[in-house]
């Protein structure tokens, strides 16, 4: 588990199974109003995390349909009380979502929004949340690297014109991707552009000029 207390915001990273995989807590350290992004492993940690920082778990939040990031949905949901939330065509894929969102629709924790961004290619319904000059890819940009393609409803050129459109954001913008399997944990989209391993095919460096 790893806490980070930012200017706004606190977010906790709980990484597990054999995928690595990462579930994130953020909260808004103004109202304690949190989310919680792709819940796996034992969720129980997180709601007890969540309860012992005193934050109320408001959205639970799927950057896609994979059972690796929805697993934990429905046991958090009733530990919680809290909504899940998928884009529409992941949520009419899985089924038990109780709210589809649509790119550039606003979550709100607290007093922080968290803008969607619609990014298929890893999956037709695949999301990224910013806000707070964080980035949470899930499977669509991983540090170093990026989603794999080859699973049902996968398209390469599809996933690059999503990872363009996240590399138009700040570069400082730090990323946090669904699986802790780069060099780091987190990086930023500036340190992508010059070191993920896909930046030449998807045209960073000619788009960027370095």
């Amino acid at each position: 588990m790893r806490s980070e207390d930012l200017k706004r915001l606190n977010i906790i990273t709980f990484e597990s199974g054999p995928m690595n995989n990462n579930t994130y807590l953020a909260a808004c350290r103004e109202t304690g109003e949190a989310l919680v992004i792709d819940p796996a492993g034992d969720v129980r940690e997180v709601a007890e995390e969540a309860k012992q920082r005193g934050f109320s778990i408001r959205m639970i939040v799927n950057t896609h349909g994979h059972y690796d990031h929805t697993d934990g949905n429905a046991e958090l949901k009733s530990l919680t009380g809290a909504e899940v939330v998928m884009h529409r065509l992941a949520a009419q894929k899985t089924g038990g979502a109780d709210r589809a969102v649509e790119d550039g629709d606003l979550l709100k924790v607290g007093r922080i929004s968290f803008r969607v961004i619609y990014t298929p290619g890893h999956t037709p319904g695949g999301i990224c949340l910013y806000g707070e000059g964080q980035l949470f890819t899930g499977d669509t940009l991983f540090v170093g690297d990026s989603g794999r393609t080859d699973l049902s409803g996968g398209d390469r050129p599809t996933l690059g014109a999503s990872i363009r459109r996240l590399m138009e954001l700040p570069g400082d913008t730090v990323v946090r991707p669904g699986h802790n399997i780069g060099p780091k944990p987190v990086s930023t989209l500036d340190w992508e552009k010059r070191h993920n391993v896909n930046a030449v095919e998807y045209g960073y460096f000619e788009e960027t000029g370095l």
